[in-house]
């Protein structure tokens, strides 16, 4: 059995849940009152609480079939983050030229999907692992280049190949939407039936999985 499904948690169930970024700080408390501070984690790690958003019966039956058809924590899936999962503003469109994800040297064909963020001089390059197909733009130094033509995309890596190698230092931008692969992080699900009509499940939580 595969430790992953290719397939997206319900959206109509994940809107309204909370979460979001993780980082593991060490921090080492010094005699002198300063600190050193590290991390084992190159990478942030997120964490959801899908219970917050179900409401109905039916929703609390989607959610069992889900959880059942992952046995639980066993296999991961995708999830939309709400609040971050396109490669432009929330309040813009997805355009070719979001984000510059390589240079060419003539020689690769294949580019790696990331998101970089920034604030004053400091930027964090996050891989993105799951694009959702049919949203991704891709352009070499402001060209942009057609899907199954000029390249293809690898959705369950989030990888695209260029049927040629991009000239030695041409930008490749790409835009996207994109999901997270994450899995249950717990084993039960426990639903309050409050009335004929509605329920509730107070933590389902979810967490991002390394791939």
């Amino acid at each position: 059995m595969k430790d992953f499904h290719d397939i997206r948690f319900p959206t109509s169930l994940s809107f309204g849940s909370v979460g979001g970024p993780e980082r593991r700080t060490e921090i080492a408390a010094l005699v002198n009152g300063f600190e050193e501070r590290n991390t084992p984690w190159a990478h942030s790690r997120r964490r959801y609480d899908a219970g917050l958003a179900l409401c109905s019966l039916d929703d609390i039956a989607r959610l069992i079939s889900f959880f059942e058809a992952r046995r639980g924590q066993l296999i991961g899936f995708r999830w939309k983050d709400w609040s971050d999962f396109t490669s432009c503003a929330p309040s813009g469109n997805i355009d070719f030229e979001d984000q510059i994800i390589g240079e060419g040297d003539g020689v690769r064909r294949e580019f790696a999907l990331s998101k970089t963020y920034r604030s004053g001089d400091a930027e964090y390059v996050r891989p993105i692992l799951k694009p959702v197909d049919g949203t991704v733009r891709a352009g070499l130094e402001g060209d942009e280049l057609r899907d199954g033509v000029h390249w293809e995309l690898d959705a369950a890596r989030g990888v695209l190949t260029f049927a040629e190698a991009p000239d030695i230092g041409v930008r490749v931008t790409a835009g996207f939407e994109f999901d997270v692969p994450v899995r249950f992080d717990t084993d039960r699900i426990e639903v309050s039936v409050a009335s004929f009509q509605a329920g509730e499940v107070p933590n389902v939580p979810v967490v991002e999985v390394r791939l």
